[in-house]
């Protein structure tokens, strides 16, 4: 069975505290991603998503312009470590209603796993399976 640590994205995307959330936004954009970790300084504090951008776009849309990454954050960021299994990370995601996971490899954030991840895991697990069949 696949851990966590296969599946995750090694490339850690991350954006500062004190940008903008339109900073954010065309990030998570340019990049094609749905998450950013963010850092104040040397240490990663939070995670942004793009369901957090839409959140403040519907609820604070005069102010949003104005608000930073730090104001808008998820902290603590929920993280899972990596040679946890995929059926793990689902429930986690799950029990929480997130939709991204820091990877942690001795309490140090290696990578990101997110829902979409876990979709094409188990729809190749699942494709394995009926061909078995």
């Amino acid at each position: 069975m696949a851990t966590i640590g296969q599946l995750m994205t090694r490339d850690l995307s991350f954006i500062h505290e004190e940008a903008s959330i339109q900073e954010a936004a065309r990030s998570m954009n340019h990049k094609r991603i749905g998450s950013l970790l963010v850092k104040n300084e040397e240490d990663f504090s939070g995670i942004v998503t793009e369901t957090d951008v839409v959140r403040a776009v519907a609820e604070q849309p005069a102010e949003v312009c104005q608000l930073t990454v730090k104001e808008l954050m998820s902290r603590p960021i929920i993280t899972i470590n990596r040679k946890m299994s995929p059926h793990y990370a689902r429930d986690l995601m799950a029990d929480r209603k997130i939709r991204h996971l820091g990877v942690t490899e001795e309490g140090e954030i290696v990578g990101v796993i997110s829902v979409r991840d876990l979709l094409a895991y188990f729809k190749t697990v699942s494709q394995d399976l009926g061909e078995a069949e």
